[in-house]
Formats: C-alpha cells, sequence, structure tokens
C-alpha cells in the first residue's frame, strides 16, 4: 500500500503539472484481479479498488496500517461502479449492482468481493477513513438511495446527487459518500465551488469515455490549478481547495468525505466571480 503525502496551500502556486498529478491525482486504481489500495494523509484516508475477476478477493490487513485486521480501527464505504458482484461481510454477503453502496462497519474481520461474470467484472470502489465507533455493515441500493436534483440547463450543471452514507442514510462514524450523475446535455459539476476545512473530499470520476476527459478545478479560490482527469481517477480535495469540473462528454462522479462533521451542507461558497 503507497503511503500518498499532501502539499499544503503555500507549495500548491508552485507546482508544475507532473508535480500537481503527482500529489493531487491517484492514477491506475482498477487493476483486474487485484486489491489496490493507497494511503493518503487527508484525515488518513485509504483509497482504493477491487475488481475480482474468477476467483474471489480479500480485503487485506496492510502492515502500514498496524492493525490486526484492516478494519479494526477503520470504516469503509464500497461503490460499485462494475458489473453485478457480490460483498460478503464475516459471512453474511451481499449481492451489489451497479451504483449500489455498502457501509462496511469498524470490526469487521473478514471481507471479500466478487464478481458475478468475470468478462464484465464488478468493479468495487473504496474509501475507507478512521472510526471511534462501530455502525451496522448494511447495502443501500441505487434505487433506495436520496436523490436530490440541483443546478440548471441554462448553466449546464443539471445533475441529481445521490446520498448514500450520511447522518439521514446509511449510518457511520465520519465517512460520507454518495455519487452525482449529470443530465443530458449539462456538464458542470459543483457548482457554485466551495471549501469546506472540516473535512477533506475524494473524487472518483467514472464512465467518462476513453477519449474523453473531466477538467476538475482544484486549488484556492483566488489561485486556481487545473487537473485533467480519465475514467477511474481519483481527484484528491484538501479542505482549502475547491473541487469543480467539467466533462468533454457525460460522465459521473463519487463524491466522500471523511472530517469533523458529517454535515452535507457545512461548505463555503466561493462565488464564480471570484475565482481567479
Amino acid at each position: 500500500m503507497k503511503i500518498h503525502l499532501m502539499a499544503d496551500s503555500q507549495r500548491f502556486p508552485r507546482m508544475t503539472t507532473g508535480e500537481l498529478r503527482e500529489t493531487f491525482l491517484l492514477q491506475e486504481l482498477f487493476v483486474p484481479g487485484e486489491v489496490t489500495c493507497a494511503y493518503v494523509d487527508l484525515d488518513r484516508a485509504v483509497i482504493g479498488s477491487a475488481v475480482p475477476l474468477t476467483e474471489p478477493l480479500k480485503l487485506p490487513t496492510y502492515a502500514k496500517l498496524r492493525s490486526e485486521f484492516f478494519l479494526e480501527r477503520r470504516e469503509l464505504g464500497v461503490l460499485n461502479i462494475g458489473g453485478s458482484g457480490t460483498i460478503a461481510v464475516d459471512g453474511k454477503t451481499f449481492k451489489v449492482d451497479k451504483l449500489d453502496c455498502v457501509y462496511v462497519g469498524r470490526g469487521s474481520k473478514d471481507v471479500e468481493f466478487s464478481s458475478d461474470d468475470p468478462a464484465f467484472p464488478a468493479a468495487f470502489y473504496l474509501l475507507s477513513y478512521p472510526a471511534h465507533a462501530a455502525h451496522p455493515t448494511a447495502l443501500k441500493r441505487c434505487a433506495e438511495i436520496e436523490e436530490l436534483e440541483l443546478g440548471t440547463a441554462e448553466t449546464c450543471n443539471r445533475r441529481i446527487i445521490y446520498k448514500a452514507i450520511f447522518d439521514k442514510g446509511l449510518k457511520s462514524c465520519q465517512l460520507v459518500m454518495g455519487f452525482t450523475l449529470l443530465m443530458p446535455g449539462s456538464n458542470w459539476n459543483t457548482m457554485p465551488p466551495h471549501t469546506h476545512m472540516r473535512r477533506s473530499e475524494v473524487y472518483l470520476y467514472f464512465d467518462v469515455p476513453a477519449e474523453h476527459r473531466v477538467v476538475h478545478l482544484m486549488g484556492p479560490p483566488d489561485e486556481t490549478r487545473h487537473l485533467i482527469v480519465a475514467d477511474r481517477e481519483v481527484a484528491l480535495s484538501p479542505g482549502w481547495s475547491i473541487h469543480a469540473g467539467a466533462g468533454t462528454a457525460s460522465y459521473g462522479f463519487c463524491w466522500g468525505m471523511g472530517g469533523e462533521n458529517q454535515a452535507y451542507d457545512d461548505m463555503d461558497i466561493a462565488p464564480i466571480s471570484s475565482l481567479r
């Protein structure tokens, strides 16, 4: 498991394109037949994936966590962005279709991922934070997830936000997680841009056509930079950074947060006219 260190807002303006991408972008995360994880020093997040083929994949116990098992002191959110599959947690099995979400609570010892069809494997996105309390492992199917429609056609940002793990959904300790799908003809997400120093945020972009990209805006509102992001790549957003983007084609993204609260609307708006 790679240790991924962040830069602060003072170093950020002097970074090259390569340095920005190395620091704030996780690439090649979804590897067929493997579990891949990175430890990021944004609220001690572990970000990873599991792409099982013919054989199930177990969530490893990484030595760098200094724990008896992965979830000894952690909780885990899982979003499937691929084919249908199953997740088994301490002997209990959950059937997980695309865009279904599973919360796995602290203290769960054995977590195993499987695909129904190795020709169209499940692609489980993993997001984990430290947890001081245990909550029940549970499944939330896409059709059951709370929806919030925002934006307008005139500003090209009509979108539906699906809130899966939060204080009124799947219960967690500090993890907040869901995803956003854009309406036809819209390409901007997360408008107006904002920061929230109480929580860091992680964006996984998915269903981006191979020949297309998402332009992800980041940085302090008065000192912005951008990342060019491909399918199944993850943009990391510290509390001092805005996080917004526009794609050259239709796409979706999974947003996840960890920090000191779970209030979805805890944000400091940066008016579009103030951006630099």
